[in-house]
This record gives C-alpha cells, structure tokens and sequence, in this order.
C-alpha cells in the first residue's frame, strides 16, 4: 500500500535536513559567506499534516503571483532548460531538475540528473535530497530502486517565492509542489513537498551551485492560510 501521508510529505524538508552538514563553501578565514547566509536563514516550519489536502481549509485571501518563462530546450538527462538569467529563470530550472528526478520514478535516474546539474562541491549522487526523495517515495510504495512501470509519479510546481539572492549569479528560489503518484492497479495520493537550492551562472545556464543545500522551506498544502502566511505566491506556468 502506497503511505504517502506524513513521510512522502515531506521527502525534500527530510532530506535537506539529513543533508544539512557543515558548510562546503565557507571562506578560509571561518567567516560564512553572503550566499551562505542567505542559504542558511530558517524558513518557518510547518507540521507534516499541512503537506495534505483537506486537512486545512484553503483561504479565501489573496497572494501574489510569480509567471514563470518557457524553457528553451532539453538539455542532459531529459532536464528543460534554456531559461532566463532572472530569479523567475532559477525558479523555473530549479522545477524542471526536481520534476526530471521525481517523475522517472528511479533512483538512479535522479542520480543522473543532479549529476549534470550540480556543480563541483554542490550535491551528489548520493547525498542530494532529491535523490532521498525519490527513495522515500519508492520504499513508502513497496518497491525497489526502480519503480519505472509500476508507480506514476506528477509533479506540479503550484507556488513559490524567491528567498534571495546575491548578485546576478546566485539565487536561492523555493517551490511548493503538489506530487501525485498512483502505483500500478492502485488509487492515485496526493501530498505537497518543498525544496529550495542554492542556484547558480555557470556557462549560461542555471545549475545547483556548491555549499550545504539550505534551510527547508514548509511543506504546504496549496492555495491555505499558512502557505500565503509563509510567503509562497502562485506560479504561473506557461503552457506549451
């Protein structure tokens, strides 16, 4: 039986905390960057349950919206890219590295997308909390490292916000999603799950960047009191 609620919930917030080591990037001389800074400033937190639909009423409030640009192409491991050196561009390419790896369902394919789409002292292959969370998905399923074929995973990235960024190069964007998954002969579940990275410029494109990923954003429940009181906006994603 699939048992999304509670942990799937809250695969990324999980897994950034077991990553969430000692910074990689600090300067010699001990003193924490602005990037470092910026990345390690705690987010509000929230209780798994409000990941849920239907726990808490929607509101009937207001929040800003963040329009998303078009990606351009697809670049390595099936990832779109082509974005925009802008905030709205490292949001966008932050949603399309983490739609990559949780919609193929296996481990190892979310390998291979931060793989090409971290930088050297950024997340690994084994320490990237979008790797767990494929993981978690996969054994909260029943299934083995590869559950291509017998579990379809959606990602929806439904709202977000931007918490900073230093300079034209680096940006620390966060995204609420919705994750559907409905394993084979089964009913689909859906929760809500939240990740932020530390993005980066590199050969004009956006990439996760080195460091200790930062501080969990809330997993939340869309379109509720609390994801407006924690600061997400509605994404508009272009249709293509």
């Amino acid at each position: 039986m699939l048992t999304l609620v509670l942990t799937a919930g809250v695969v990324w917030t999980v897994g950034s905390l077991l990553t969430n080591d000692s910074p990689r990037d600090q300067a010699s001389t001990g003193q924490a960057s602005a990037e470092d800074k910026l990345a390690a400033d705690p987010l509000p937190s929230a209780a798994p349950e409000a990941a849920q639909p239907g726990v808490d009423s929607l509101s009937s409030g207001q929040t800003g919206t963040i329009e998303l640009p078009l990606p351009m192409e697809v670049g390595e491991a099936g990832v779109a890219t082509g974005f925009p050196q802008t905030t709205q561009g490292a949001l966008a390419q932050l949603a399309a590295i983490n739609s990559a790896a949780l919609t193929s369902a296996s481990v190892r394919t979310a390998q291979q997308v931060i793989g090409h789409w971290s930088t050297p002292g950024g997340p690994t292959t084994q320490n990237w909390s979008g790797v767990k969370a494929v993981a978690t998905l996969l054994e909260s399923a029943g299934l083995s490292a590869d559950g291509a074929g017998s579990l379809v995973v959606g990602v929806e990235p439904k709202m977000g916000f931007i918490k900073g960024s230093v300079g034209e190069d680096f940006v620390v964007p966060c995204i609420d999603f919705i994750i559907t998954a409905t394993p084979t002969g089964g009913q689909p579940q859906q929760v809500a799950a939240a990740d932020c990275q530390r993005m980066v410029w590199r050969e004009g494109r956006w990439v996760i960047g080195p460091g200790t990923e930062p501080a969990p954003a809330p997993s939340l429940w869309p379109g509720t009191q609390e994801s407006f009181d924690a600061g997400y906006q509605w994404l508009e994603v272009p249709q293509q």
